[in-house]
């Protein structure tokens, strides 16, 4: 994880080595220790928040047995992949 914060707060970083950043002409960047850890910390606060989509997603009908269901509910007059959908969306609120 600390790569990517390092990669997110430092676009220029072309390479990584260890605890040290390299930029594209292999000059050392300078990293700010402290910015990196609050930049971890938000990321796995992001990653926590967004849970709730990572277990809808497992949840989820495939999307072909979604068009089935749009289908029949179509022709049937039914609702049964709203119902679906709905489901699983209450039993995964989204976090706030």
């Amino acid at each position: 994880m600390r790569h990517e914060a390092v990669i997110k707060l430092y676009p220029n970083v072309h390479n990584q080595v260890n605890d040290k950043a390299f930029d594209v002409n292999g000059n050392e960047i300078n990293l700010d220790e402290e910015k990196i850890f609050e930049e971890i910390k938000q990321m796995k606060s992001d990653y926590e928040n967004k849970k709730y989509q990572r277990d809808r997603v497992e949840q989820y009908p495939s999307i072909e047995e979604q068009l089935d269901m749009q289908y029949h509910d179509l022709v049937n007059g039914t609702t049964t992949w709203k119902d679906a959908i709905a489901k699983v969306k209450t039993e995964n609120p989204k976090s706030e």
